[in-house]
């Protein structure tokens, strides 16, 4: 008894194949809007156009203004009285009014003045310091959004290729089965597994574009696309002292600030001394006599211990953070170089060996698929080991971009920040 044939429909297949095709062509990759970008295109747009580099930058300009400020003197005041005018009896005109023109300046005594500007000129160097950190951050930041984008765009391009792979499979599926070869169910099989492909590539496109977004919002273009390129990322040096690097070198000016505070509040403590000379004139005799005079403030009650207090505890503090911000620089870079050994030599092993092996299985397993050697579930198995291994060595070399920055952000000292 001859054996029965099950074939496909052909309004099955047709529609099949119709299917497919128009998924191919809304997978065609759209680069209308999409701008290349390379690393350092990156690194100095956000640079230039970042509101928080802008901020810190104008925080640098303040105190700037303050510390020139705390450098002037006190301005002389000119004082005008008119006395015994305006009264009772002879002193209800101004015959006998008595005019005192005089003019009287503060002198500042303690070495008030230089205080000032020493916590002035070191309020100006920890600002600084501040600037020179956002530049470090935003630096790190960039590089790790362009890295996620990078890793996302290469996330599509392995999707489209996954689906490439899976509508030729479906094809050889389809000529099997019209062959007599292959159940109507291999086929089936084969179409599901591309029209998955087909729903990767969407998702894939969906977080590619946010992440085009994310990087582009970091400077400020909320309609730009950019486009990582490929391109080498340079380990940072090996041997960095930590005390040199920003965090610590902040940390040490926010220690000095601090000390300079205390000297300037204890300044304030102690009284200044206002002299004033002017000449006096009396209208009832027509002569004028020289007036001078002196005042000094009397510390009784208020010598300004409740400033001194915060201005210690303050000192206290900052030096409790310049501690943990050596110690913390030592973990930070301790860390990301393990993470970046860990990466690279995870992405070694799957360039080497993983992705070599996948690639030689889903040979093997096409060619016996096409010779009936094998079915087509090994095939989609052998498919689905590559792509496992494919995701993992965008997730290695994405891993790796990430402790770079921060290494690198561990290891930026002072003028290094783009």
């Amino acid at each position: 008894m001859p054996s029965t044939i099950y074939r496909l429909p052909r309004f099955a297949v047709g529609c099949a194949v119709v299917a497919l095709t128009a998924a191919l062509s809304l997978l065609a990759p759209s680069r209308a809007l999409a701008e290349p970008v390379t690393l350092a295109e990156a690194l100095a747009r956000a640079s230039s156009t970042s509101p928080i580099i802008i901020a810190a930058e104008a925080d640098v300009a303040a105190a700037q203004g303050r510390a020139q400020q705390a450098g002037f003197r006190p301005n002389p005041e000119l004082d005008l009285e008119v006395e015994n005018f305006a009264g009772t009896g002879g002193f209800s005109g101004l015959d006998d009014a008595e005019t005192t023109l005089a003019i009287g300046q503060r002198f500042e005594l303690g070495g008030k003045r230089s205080a000032r500007r020493r916590a002035g000129e070191a309020e100006v160097e920890a600002v600084r310091l501040r600037l020179e950190v956002a530049r470090a951050d935003l630096e790190r930041d960039v590089r790790e959004a362009y890295a996620e984008a990078f890793a996302a765009g290469r996330r599509v391009e392995l999707a489209r290729d996954q689906f490439e792979r899976a509508e030729n499979l479906s094809t050889i599926a389809t000529e099997l089965v019209d062959a007599g070869r292959e159940p109507p169910l291999r086929a089936i099989r084969a179409r599901t597994a591309a029209f998955e492909a087909v729903g990767r590539v969407r998702a894939a496109e969906a977080e590619y574009a946010q992440a085009q977004r994310a990087l582009a919002a970091i400077w400020g273009g909320a309609d730009d696309l950019p486009e990582p390129v490929a391109g080498d990322e340079p380990v940072p040096a090996l041997t960095v002292d930590p005390t040199d690097t920003l965090d610590v070198r902040l940390a040490e000016a926010e220690v000095a600030t601090s000390v300079a505070v205390v000297d300037r509040e204890r300044t304030v403590s102690r009284p200044d001394v206002t002299v004033s000379v002017g000449a006096r004139q009396f209208a009832g005799s027509d002569d004028t006599a020289l007036v001078v005079g002196a005042s000094m403030p009397i510390g009784l009650f208020d010598r300004n211990q409740g400033n001194i207090a915060a201005a210690n505890a303050e000192r206290t503090g900052a030096e409790a953070r310049r501690n943990a911000a050596l110690a913390a620089s030592v973990r930070r870079t301790r860390d990301a170089r393990a993470a970046l050994q860990t990466a690279e030599a995870r992405l070694t092993f799957l360039e080497t060996r993983a992705e070599p092996e996948a690639i030689e299985a889903v040979r093997i397993a096409r060619e016996g698929f096409s010779a009936g050697r094998f079915t087509l579930l090994d095939v989609l198995d052998a498919e689905e080991a590559l792509n496992s291994v494919q995701s993992e060595m965008i997730a290695a070399q994405l891993d790796r971009s990430r402790a770079i920055a921060a290494l690198t952000r561990a290891n930026e000292t002072e003028g290094q920040a783009q």
